[in-house]
């Protein structure tokens, strides 16, 4: 862990989410006594702690070594990896699927990575923009390939069930470098074998 994950992670092990959670029940006039409710400010801790885990990953032990030397030039996609997280303005979920890319430049990475990498930045508090450039980014580094895409289309619940109340609008970002951005028509076949419906 880097120092900055590892000041995250003492914080967020040494607030009394418990005792926060019971608080804001009070707040909004709950008896936090009443049968229902009296082992929730647990189990929204708990929740809690699973659904910001990010802040307590780091991508070298995501990774764990496996990428691995490679002749592979041709596009690699990974599509339809579910992910869910938390928008970082109204602490709501936002759900959706990313879809990512990347041509290699000698290097391949294992498979299973490239979701992990997806959950590990979505179990934060976030911002769709930030997220697909930050898995973007992260892939970039790691394997320097000749280019990386990542497209992303979720639903955000601060939009559906609050605000606008619009229910089946999507959010959908990119972030493209190398190849895909400076090739048309790389980025071409990429939307093509890609097809978002």
């Amino acid at each position: 862990m880097n120092a900055q994950s590892v000041e995250k992670a003492d914080l967020f092990e040494g607030k009394d989410l418990e005792k926060l959670y019971e608080q804001i029940l009070r707040c909004i006039g709950e008896n936090v006594q009443r049968e229902g409710l009296i082992k929730t400010p647990s189990r929204a801790a708990d929740a809690m702690k699973f659904m910001t885990q990010g802040y307590r990953q780091n991508i070298k032990d995501i990774l764990n070594n496996a990428i691995f030397d490679s002749d592979a030039d041709d596009i690699v996609i990974v599509r339809d990896i579910e992910f869910y997280s938390l928008c970082e303005h109204h602490i709501l979920p936002m759900v959706g699927k990313c879809h990512v890319a990347y041509i290699p430049n000698g290097k391949i990475i294992g498979l299973s990575k490239i979701p992990r990498i997806v959950d590990m930045f979505a179990r934060r508090l976030q911002v769709q923009e930030r997220l697909t450039n930050q898995i973007a980014s992260a892939l970039n580094e790691a394997l320097d390939p000749l280019g990386v895409a990542v497209v992303m289309e979720a639903q955000h619940m601060c939009m559906m069930i609050r605000g606008v109340q619009k229910q089946n609008s999507k959010a959908i970002t990119s972030a493209v470098l190398g190849v895909f951005r400076d090739d048309p028509s790389t980025k071409a076949e990429w939307m093509s074998l890609l097809q978002i419906s």
